[in-house]
């Protein structure tokens, strides 16, 4: 069995599908004759030279058609490149029949591509949309890439404020603490509220969903919002938040823009699975903000949650800078590379079978089933088959996507021309193009001690919660993916860190 791990071609993505520690246990698998064929350069962004994979037994292939050769299985961060994308770049053609492409491969926004791989005879199986299940929660990328972006965007944020996080009493006189309003409580959300906490920020945040009301206060924030009757109603199925009344979402935005008026920081994140990204930060309120604020719109790619926000740029409107990076878990590319192979190994156990030492794509499974898009040259996930274009018709979908930072409706579909880069400054083109999403869950407190102390937590959790729109009408993004894949029982420890990507 030959497991080839490419080098990603999106731009501005530095994360690989793999890291040394997954590679030994790849190669541990109960299968006969497993092979680890690495990219030469896959893991350069992220900071694991091929000598590291060689090391752990991998094969360093030459180029990307010598890696992906006779390849029973392709790990992917993104979606592989379809013909007439990007140039004369075919990441399809190489693939053999019947090849297992396992990815966060954004098929809700990439309907041609899906069409692509089943006219190619590519088995290829969307991460996003694996199962709201206890047992999925190892395998569950969405949340493990989200819990980064949320991290990331406060450290972002800090890096552009210029004034101090932390109250500091000095001889010279006192600095006030950085306040910091987060919207919408999934992963990314609860995440960014702990880190923010753990910086000495002053947190609030906000969310339609009265479940989340209890995990933010169990981190240490204080929790905004209109708690009527509606709003003790407005959970839906799964843990979404669902779609508010017009009445509603007018108290609760009025109520939006009096504390934005407060805030020296603003991080949104909320999006709404296959739909554009709700505006929660009109430009009358980021007129309203202090000079020097900062606004964090980590659903930029979906069209973002303020007005204001461009895709992939830091800028300066009305003396607020708005962070508009995409593909957010790429900015913290070693520890997201990390995570998101443990998720595909994870996955990959599943369909090795001990007793014949072969693959064994299980259908009765419904982690297998609930991820898998085409079988023998046909879709066959219900959620995207009907989008799907006719055989033959798979070409360029216009989306670069297929990340894990955001990948929702939508949004701005820039992504083929934004610059490849590292972190920037403000004012420069951010480090990368479109990404997926890694759609967000909550974690519901469940009264157990959280190891981080006032500062990051008062309780870890699990529980359900889904992505949630602060306007009431969508899911947390901090990279979620419209997928719906939000997931159940994050737990969170010492400030935020959901223990479930382990």
């Amino acid at each position: 069995m030959k497991i080839a791990i490419p080098k990603e071609r999106r731009h501005g993505e530095a994360r690989v599908a793999a890291s040394p520690d997954t590679v030994k246990k790849l190669l541990g698998l109960p299968a006969d004759k497993v092979e680890v064929a690495v990219e030469t350069g896959a893991g350069d962004g992220a900071s694991i030279p091929d000598e590291q994979f060689k090391n752990a037994g991998a094969t360093i292939a030459k180029d990307y058609a010598s890696c992906v050769k006779d390849a029973d299985v392709v790990f992917k961060v993104r979606r592989p490149i379809i013909k007439g994308e990007q140039g004369s770049t075919d990441e399809l053609a190489p693939l053999k029949k019947g090849v297992l492409l396992i990815g966060n491969l954004d098929p809700t926004q990439s309907p041609e591509a899906v069409r692509a791989y089943a006219d190619a005879g590519v088995e290829a199986f969307a991460m996003e949309f694996m199962p709201r299940i206890s047992r999925a929660q190892a395998m569950d990328t969405l949340s493990s890439q989200a819990n980064l972006a949320g991290y990331r965007a406060v450290v972002d944020a800090s890096s552009q404020f210029k004034r101090g996080f932390p109250m500091m009493m000095t001889a010279a006189g006192t600095v006030p603490p950085a306040k910091v309003l987060v919207m919408g409580a999934g992963v990314a959300g609860l995440q960014a509220i702990a880190t923010a906490r753990r910086l000495g920020g002053v947190v609030s945040a906000t969310d339609v969903r009265p479940a989340a009301k209890e995990q933010v206060e169990s981190l240490g924030a204080s929790f905004v919002a209109v708690e009527d009757e509606e709003f003790k109603e407005a959970e839906a199925a799964g843990g979404y938040a669902k779609e508010m009344s017009d009445a509603y979402k007018k108290k609760q935005a009025e109520l939006i823009a009096e504390t934005i008026k407060k805030m020296d920081v603003v991080i949104t994140t909320a999006l709404i699975p296959g739909r554009p990204a709700p505006k929660l930060v009109t430009a009358d309120m980021v007129k309203s903000m202090k000079p020097g604020s900062i606004v964090v719109d980590l659903a930029v790619e979906q069209g973002g949650n303020c007005e204001l926000s461009e895709f992939d740029q830091v800028v300066e409107k009305h003396g607020v800078t708005l962070v508009g990076y995409a593909n957010w878990p790429s900015r913290v590319a070693v520890s997201a590379s990390s995570l998101y192979a443990r998720n595909l190994f994870n996955f990959l156990q599943l369909m090795v079978d001990k007793e014949s030492k072969q693959l064994k794509v299980n259908m009765d499974d419904q982690l297998v089933s609930g991820t898998r898009l085409t079988q023998d040259g046909e879709v066959i996930h219900e959620r995207v088959k009907d989008a799907v274009p006719a055989k033959g018709k798979g070409g360029p979908s216009g989306r670069d996507g297929g990340g894990g930072a955001s990948s929702g409706s939508g949004g701005a579909s820039k992504a083929s021309a934004s610059k490849a880069s590292g972190s920037k400054a403000s004012g420069t083109k951010a480090s990368s193009s479109k990404s997926g999403a890694t759609k967000a869950s909550g974690a519901k407190a469940s009264g157990s001690k959280a190891s981080g102390g006032k500062s990051g937590a008062g309780k870890s959790g699990a529980g359900k919660s889904g992505g949630s729109s602060a306007d009431g009408s969508g899911a947390d993004s901090s990279g979620a993916d419209s997928s719906g894949a939000n997931r159940s029982g994050a737990k969170r420890s010492g400030g935020g860190a959901q223990g479930k990507e382990s």
